[in-house]
């Protein structure tokens, strides 16, 4: 181990750059370890306060050889950290910074000692030519190393580009997968809830027709039901079913209600019962179906019309001229408080007269309920010239152009045109 003292940087950068050579350091940890003790020191030098610089080779704890640069500096210039340098060292508590640069094996025994090789770099004359070719080596090696990372920076960009496009491209085709499949689970759950449906009723002086649309594609089934079958006596009953909820369970409750109304009514339940008798069948098997529903039984030789309801909107009657009523008939629900409609509302239609039911889809989209039922008076009469098939997807798509929020929504048309 030996101790040189040093006043000026020059003198410094020469005998590191020595040391270097003579352990045949590459040109880069070269010009690491000579531009790292150089900036340490650059403070006090500048400012004409002598620095130390202390060496020694020594074998590490893994039996590799290695080279310890030690720089001693006055207490005002220690440094407070060395991470920013080419290489960084390490600041001991008695003011000195260490560099411990690992050594290349060399190609023969190394028999040089430290203290010979600092003074044969220290004593050595140097010309400025050959401190020069000494700095262009250690250039070109910075250089050379740069053009390695920037090369291996544009192999990584490609690199990453190309890993970018296959995951976009995995992305597309997972999303267009995606698409296929919730298509075709709609379609398969579109085509059952069809067939739960009841096929199209074709009655003499009726004309009949009707328009679903659940509240979101990727569930199409929901809880807005009808059936509609002819009694015995001719007269023609259209129960509407509106479920608590959406999707599969609420179309479950809704296909129960109709099933047990449509039994009732088949038995010859009077319509005034039908509601409460329904909840009482369906209660002890399942306390947790709530729907409300609205009956409907019409003669299509005579036009009269009877109607029960538990808790459901009314039916809007058009008349010829225009007139337009809401059938009114208080009542409550399956599964609610005391189930059943409080009475039976008859009426007759006239020729031509216009019969709409629906669920609450269809006017409580909007803020206001009461304006949803203004509105659908509006637009009612508005398409009433319609074909009756075409009438409830029109007004359907006029009632729900400016929906606040989506709902199942169900529409049904009855044009009484009186059998000859």
């Amino acid at each position: 181990m030996t101790s040189t003292t040093f006043r000026t940087p020059a003198a410094l950068r020469r005998t590191v750059r020595g040391i270097a050579l003579n352990y045949r350091l590459s040109a880069e940890d070269r010009a690491r370890i000579v531009l790292s003790l150089s900036e340490t020191a650059a403070t006090a030098l500048n400012a004409g306060r002598p620095v130390t610089l202390t060496a020694t080779d020594e074998a590490g704890e893994d039996g590799a050889a290695r080279l310890t640069l030690a720089l001693g500096l006055p207490r005002q210039d220690r440094p407070a950290a060395t991470d920013g340098l080419p290489l960084p060292g390490e600041a001991g508590a008695d003011g000195t910074v260490v560099w411990r640069v690992p050594l290349p094996p060399p190609r023969a025994p190394l028999t040089t000692v430290f203290p010979q090789a600092t003074r044969a770099a220290s004593a050595t004359p140097r010309t400025g030519e050959a401190d020069i070719a000494l700095l262009e080596e250690e250039l070109r090696a910075a250089l050379a190393r740069a053009d390695h990372l920037a090369d291996e920076h544009r192999k990584l960009k490609h690199e990453l580009a190309e890993t970018n496009s296959g995951v976009l491209a995995l992305y597309v085709q997972l999303e267009k997968r995606d698409e296929e499949l919730r298509t075709a689970h709609g379609r398969t759950l579109r085509a059952l809830e069809d067939a739960l449906r009841p096929r199209p009723l074709h009655v003499d002086g009726l004309d009949l027709a009707v328009h679903y649309a659940p509240a979101s594609d990727e569930t199409p089934t929901g809880g807005d039901l009808y059936d509609w079958f002819v009694l015995p006596d001719g007269t023609v009953h259209i129960t509407i079913v509106d479920a608590l909820g959406h999707g599969i369970t609420s179309t479950r409750t809704a296909l129960t209600v109709t099933h047990a109304v449509r039994t009732l009514a088949l038995e010859g339940h009077p319509l005034e019962s039908i509601v409460a008798r329904t909840d009482q069948i369906l209660s002890p098997f399942d306390q947790s179906v709530m729907a409300t529903l609205l009956l409907v039984r019409l003669d299509p030789a005579t036009g009269r019309l009877s109607l029960a309801n538990g808790s459901h909107p009314p039916a809007l009657r058009l008349r010829a001229d225009g007139t337009a009523t809401y059938l009114e008939v208080r009542g409550r629900g399956i599964g609610f408080p005391l189930p059943g409609s409080e009475r039976v509302l008859t009426t007759t239609l006239g020729p031509e007269d216009l019969l709409l039911l629906y669920t609450d889809g269809l006017t409580e989209s909007r803020r206001d309920p009461r304006e949803g039922e203004q509105r659908l008076v509006s637009v009612a009469r508005a398409h009433r010239s319609r074909p009756t098939v075409d009438l409830p997807g029109a007004i359907a798509r006029d009632m729900l152009a400016e929906a606040l929020h989506e709902d199942d929504t169900l529409a049904l048309a009855i044009r009484f045109r009186a059998s000859e």
